[in-house]
């Protein structure tokens, strides 16, 4: 995985395991539906046509469900390892939707599904194995993309030629993959990335890292030439019961800042091409393929590369059946070495990233974006007032000059017909004055001294002519 790691913590347990114990209670409560449901329609053929068509639409629904169930119960057998269980849900479900609902052997069907779900690998004591592998891979975590598959991903890339192209990947890693995608091709790199270590070494190969979650980082909208998106899939459940699992969140809130006829570049295991996952690929992108990893890596981490350039949302739901259907044919899954070279041009036109903040505080990041303003500049410079000449609207009084000379502001040479410096100082002067006084009937009854202490104005002026002090 090329992103953010999935740590297993006290408490949370493996999504695929919690997924199949779900379903090991829900297939049986839906067979038995529809044994309940073929049950009614045959008591009411004969005598209630509504009622049996009611229950008839029912029987219906409740194999759709069932035959989603054993789909998804395929999918996350196929995560844990579990093959032949895997290729026994695919068989079960094509099996019952060729199954005739009016059909009185109900019997069969009733004790295969039962019998497959009593196999799902959900205990911890009897299944140690597979808990054991699926667990370990959640605490792995972190698989960096194989360079050799980025050089055929490559291969099926046109970068336009004069044009800056824009790479974001918002789950980054080390940045390796970004880095080898940019390299010689005229690119700016974006990453974000979840793990402080990785995040610091990214910045060593990216132009600008995002520390922290990309799901709370800020990142301008539309202005992308090539979004790289390989998110974790190994996940678990949190003790709230909260999912962990971020392949759809991750497609869902990083396709906005894609440009439109930008390249989506998707790596995930083919068996995570869920319904889901398929709508929101065929609504949001064109020209869609599917390539899977080469045989080495194909085998050890199930990868495909989903490949398309984005388009307006349609307003009418696409087909996505033939690309669901990959997830339950891998070997018919073209490799990346079939990819046509040149398949997806990106964008010939520049694209400014105005916004790119990741969730955490980055000194680099900061200084990098302190660089581009000039606000120190602004803030250091002198301003007009400071360093520009000075010329009073009208005549200034004498309390004013007073005021003037005594802050300083009159302190410098004087350019004028006789050039002089000037500085003026303000001083305390003590002044003793004497009162006489008087009694009520004029009588002499002493003097008394007064002391006031005042400021004094003093303009030192150094001339040619010589030094003079006005006070």
């Amino acid at each position: 995985m090329n992103g953010q790691p999935d740590v297993l913590q006290a408490g949370q347990r493996s999504y695929a395991l919690e997924r199949l114990r779900g379903l090991q209670r829900e297939v049986p409560q839906l067979t038995q539906a529809m044994v309940l449901c073929r049950a009614r329609v045959e008591q009411h053929r004969n005598t209630d046509l509504a009622a049996a068509r009611d229950n008839y639409n029912e029987l219906q629904s409740a194999r759709k469900r069932l035959a989603d169930a054993l789909g998804n119960a395929q999918l996350l057998l196929m995560e844990a390892e579990e093959y032949q269980l895997a290729a026994n849900a695919g068989q079960l479900r094509e099996g019952l939707l060729r199954f005739d609902l009016m059909s009185n052997v109900y019997r069969p069907v009733y004790d295969a599904l039962n019998g497959f779900a009593a196999q799902l690998p959900v205990d911890g004591t009897t299944n140690a194995q597979v808990v054991g592998r699926l667990m370990n891979n959640i605490k792995m975590g972190y698989y960096p993309t194989d360079p050799d598959n980025i050089a055929l991903i490559l291969k099926g890339v046109q970068f336009p030629e004069g044009v800056t192209t824009n790479l974001l990947d918002p789950c980054c890693g080390c940045g390796k993959a970004l880095r080898q995608m940019a390299e010689g091709n005229n690119c700016y790199t974006y990453g974000v990335e979840l793990d402080g270590v990785r995040a610091d070494e990214a910045q060593t190969r990216l132009h600008r890292v995002g520390f922290g979650s990309f799901f709370f980082s800020q990142v301008s909208r539309e202005v992308f030439h090539l979004l790289f998106l390989n998110p974790p899939y190994l996940s678990v459940l949190n003790e709230g019961g909260g999912r962990a699992r971020h392949e759809k969140r991750f497609l869902i809130e990083s396709l906005g800042v894609l440009a439109l006829g930008g390249l989506l570049v998707y790596v995930i295991p083919y068996y995570r091409l869920t319904l889901d996952i398929c709508r929101v690929l065929s609504d949001n992108f064109e020209n869609l393929g599917l390539w899977r990893f080469t045989d080495g890596e194909f085998k050890k981490f199930k990868q495909v590369a989903v490949m398309g350039t984005r388009k307006k949302r349609d307003e009418v739901l696409q087909d996505t059946q033939w690309l669901e259907w990959f997830a339950y044919h891998p070997g018919s899954i073209p490799s990346l070495t079939e990819l046509p070279e040149g398949r997806y041009a990106l964008p010939a036109r520049p694209l400014e990233v105005k916004t790119f903040r990741g969730e955490k505080f980055n000194e680099k990041e900061l200084e990098r974006q302190l660089s581009c303003s000039d606000s120190f500049q602004r803030m250091m410079a002198r301003s007009e007032l400071d360093s520009g000449v000075k010329r009073p609207p009208l005549p200034l009084s004498i309390s004013q000059i007073g005021l003037i000379g005594g802050s300083g502001m009159i302190n410098g040479l004087i350019e004028c017909d006789t050039p002089h410096i000037i500085k003026g100082r303000v001083v305390k002067v003590t002044r003793n004055e004497t009162e006489e006084k008087f009694d009520a009937k004029g009588r002499y009854t002493g003097t008394e001294l007064y002391e006031t202490i005042t400021n004094k104005m003093i303009f030192n002026i150094l001339t040619p002519n010589g030094f003079k002090a006005l006070t």
